[in-house]
């Protein structure tokens, strides 16, 4: 079970479903009005009803309407092909070769609107599947109601909400399961998990952010199929990450990822340095975690680049030690290995090139904060990248005293004139925060130091 999970009686539905029951659940047993709905959503829910097709709000919106949430996005299934869809909104775009969807846009806002999945193998002309060692690598084989909802991934996604009388289909318990809060996958998980690797990922990151368990059966594949996450594409892990790590609640998805032992499967240089470097790495990591979920509760902007410094701050940390004992100049060290370091990563998790930029940039300027001869603290302070880094830089003063003062430093040199810190640097450039203070004209008594516990850096726009 992952963090935050409430233990959950298992003995109600001890099997995965695997065959169609239908329920339908009338306006006055579930919880789910029109008026939570998109008004786009509805648009085009009334115009397919309107047309001759059947069209349902599907998936995570009807899970998140019925345990009180807000979604962030509203899906509709249909019987209506891409096609078919197109025609009957202007403002539509077809997308997608793995799955062909359809995209109606409204301003800023998109409704993703997908034919019904079927279970056949496309023989019969109407769509097309094709399977390579289990996995699905395209799956446009059209079908029914029935059938669409056999082919989702838990049962808690396979819930249908009906425009034409305000009923909520369910062909497989899900409503059961939203009510009891477990995810629980649709037929044998082991199959469903070749299927598609990254549903894996996504059983961790739904548990994480709705407070759901995974039902045993669920989560028993992870230990022996966690491996099969290095066949899906980069790509596909790093927009799965970004819905994981930066929507709010990524610290407990990052303790679900390890509790579920696959953190090695998409960070394995993030695993290692857990097991090797102690907690003075994990209080770093759970720290960049803490103030991104911190930044998305403010409704403030935040960025990979930055979480991902911290996740691989371990591997490249040592290695560049290493490169400078052995002689290496400590400048090519840093930026030699900061490269080796996103290129390993890169393998299992994308990490496009805008992000690796930023991420070498923030560690090859930790060792300069350390240098306080005046030039190079006025370049520093003018680095476009200086906001970030020195957020980086208050994450790692957990460390020890030394760090801690460092930060100090950085935080009064911000903060005083420029003329005021060039003499000060002119006087004592290996002077603390105290000591600065002391000497900047206020005749201040020099106060006893408190040791704080730094706070969560900022991870955002500023960092970008």
């Amino acid at each position: 079970m992952c963090a935050g999970s409430a233990p959950q009686d298992e003995t109600m539905n001890p099997s995965p479903p695997n065959s169609v029951a239908l329920r339908i659940i009338p306006r006055e047993q579930h919880s789910i009005s029109r008026k939570q709905i998109s008004s786009a959503a509805l648009r085009v829910l009334y115009r397919l009803n309107e047309a001759g097709y059947a069209a349902y709000l599907v998936g995570g919106a009807v899970r998140d309407l019925l345990i009180g949430g807000q979604p962030k996005d509203f899906d509709i299934a249909t019987d209506a092909t891409p096609e078919d869809v197109r025609r009957l909104f202007r403002n539509c775009r077809l997308i997608g070769r793995r799955f062909r969807l359809a995209h109606v846009v409204f301003g800023p806002e998109i409704i993703e609107v997908a034919t019904f999945r079927g279970s056949g193998d496309g023989e019969n002309g109407e769509g097309d599947r094709h399977v390579v060692d289990g996995r699905i690598v395209r799956d446009n084989v059209w079908g029914t109601l029935e059938e669409d909802a056999l082919r989702r991934d838990f049962t808690v996604n396979a819930l249908y909400y009906s425009i034409a009388d305000f009923s909520v289909r369910d062909y497989v318990g899900g409503f059961e399961d939203v009510q009891r809060r477990v995810l629980r996958l649709i037929g044998d998980p082991v199959q469903r998990y070749r299927e598609d690797p990254v549903r894996m990922l996504r059983a961790v990151r739904l548990s994480a952010k709705l407070d759901f368990a995974i039902a045993p059966e669920a989560r028993a594949p992870f230990a022996d199929l966690g491996e099969l996450l290095s066949q899906a594409p980069p790509a596909r892990l790093f927009d799965e990450t970004l819905k994981m790590f930066l929507a709010g609640s990524g610290l407990k998805s990052f303790h679900a990822l390890e509790q579920s032992g696959l953190l090695g499967a998409v960070f394995p240089l993030t695993a290692r340095a857990l097991a090797f470097r102690g907690d003075s790495f994990r209080s770093l990591v759970e720290a960049g975690f803490a103030g991104t979920d911190a930044r998305v509760a403010d409704g403030k902007s935040v960025t990979p680049a930055f979480l991902f410094a911290v996740l691989l701050w371990g591997a490249v940390r040592a290695q560049a030690e290493r490169e400078i004992a052995r002689g290496v100049e400590p400048n090519l060290a840093w930026q030699r290995v900061s490269h080796q370091v996103i290129s390993e990563q890169a393998k299992h998790v994308a990490i496009p090139r805008r992000f690796g930029q930023v991420m070498q940039e923030i560690w090859v300027l930790q060792p300069r904060f350390a240098d306080r001869q005046k030039k190079r603290v006025f370049r520093l302070l003018t680095h476009p990248r200086f906001r970030g880094a020195y957020d980086f830089l208050l994450l790692r003063a957990a460390e020890g005293e030394e760090l801690a003062e460092l930060g100090r430093w950085w935080t009064h040199a911000q903060h005083t004139p420029h003329e005021t810190l060039a003499t000060e640097l002119a006087v004592a450039p290996e002077v603390g925060v105290d000591a600065a203070a002391a000497r900047s004209g206020d005749g201040a008594k020099k106060r006893r130091r408190r040791r704080h516990k730094p706070k969560a850096a900022a991870v955002g726009a500023d960092s970008q």
